[in-house]
């Protein structure tokens, strides 16, 4: 179905990437506490740069449609940022989001959140937009102040961060349709006139929306960051049960990717073509 709103799955790793691409979505987004989760973390800003910048590397190389990264709070101050941007646009990425947190960060969607100030999270966003050399990369600021200085906080953020230069505004955590109407309208009314970005996760605070609600209530980018794992993890937890209870997987063989459909969608057959070409080449100069 065409809308004029973005779906972006999160790809915690660059085989999800690859399913989420031949599946037919525009984009995806690497979220950090996806991230976060395939490494055995919880999502407490624990990661290093180097470590998500990796990540997200082989994930934006595994795939040709854009791909968004979560770097938390930037890793650091503005010149932490800058370098983060430099190493983003090194891997390849099409955008990436900061958020207003301090650190330890934590899920948006849990309580005892602590912000830092406007005047540190726009300085962040101005040190992001100067250190981009791609016009085309796309810088998100997320505000997670809905919890902590309630929406008309939130509002006065996001105004902020689109003087500083961000692309793209992501509220965290709305707790309602209206909360999420009201949000759009307000900084429409304010003359900011930048894409919103809604985070429709799983568990938390805000209601289960479609993504047809979301572009009725103003949203041009919806994301679903952490579905993809959550599906994979409790399928994994059902295999693992099974086969500690029955000794065998055979009763779980129809549900699973069959070795032809991995092969295809890893693109195995390209791969040995290519290794026949190589070795075509190797045996002609061989020859001579």
């Amino acid at each position: 179905m065409e809308r004029g709103t973005v779906v972006l799955p999160g790809a915690f790793n660059a085989l999800a990437a690859l399913q989420i691409e031949r599946a037919g979505f525009q984009a995806l987004y690497v979220s950090g506490a996806g991230l976060a989760a395939a490494r055995g973390l919880p999502d407490l800003g624990l990661l290093s740069m180097a470590e998500v910048v990796a990540d997200a590397a082989a994930i934006a190389r595994a795939v040709s449609i854009p791909a968004i990264v979560d770097v938390d709070t930037g890793f650091g101050p503005p010149l932490a940022v800058m370098r983060t941007v430099e190493e983003c646009e090194r891997a390849g990425l099409a955008g990436i989001q900061i958020e207003d947190q301090e650190l330890p960060k934590k899920c948006g969607h849990l309580p005892g959140k602590r912000l830092v100030s406007v005047n540190e999270m726009t300085s962040k966003i101005h040190a992001a937009c100067h250190a981009r050399r791609d016009p085309a990369l796309v810088i998100i600021a997320r505000t997670d102040a809905r919890a902590v200085e309630g929406l008309e906080g939130a509002v006065t953020r996001a105004r902020a961060y689109v003087e500083a230069g961000a692309d793209v505004i992501f509220p965290e955590a709305l707790e309602s349709a209206e909360e999420f109407r009201r949000f759009a309208t307000q900084l429409m009314l304010e003359g900011c006139k930048v894409p919103l970005l809604a985070n429709m996760t799983e568990f938390g605070k805000t209601p289960y929306l479609s993504v047809a609600e979301f572009e009725s209530l103003g949203y041009r980018l919806v994301l679903f960051p952490v579905t993809a794992l959550r599906v994979a993890a409790k399928a994994v937890e059902m295999l693992l049960a099974e086969l500690k209870c029955q000794g065998s997987q055979r009763h779980l063989v129809e549900r699973m990717q069959t070795r032809r459909e991995l092969y295809d969608l890893l693109r195995y057959e390209d791969y040995e073509r290519q290794s026949r070409l190589c070795e075509a080449k190797e045996d002609g100069h061989a020859d001579h």
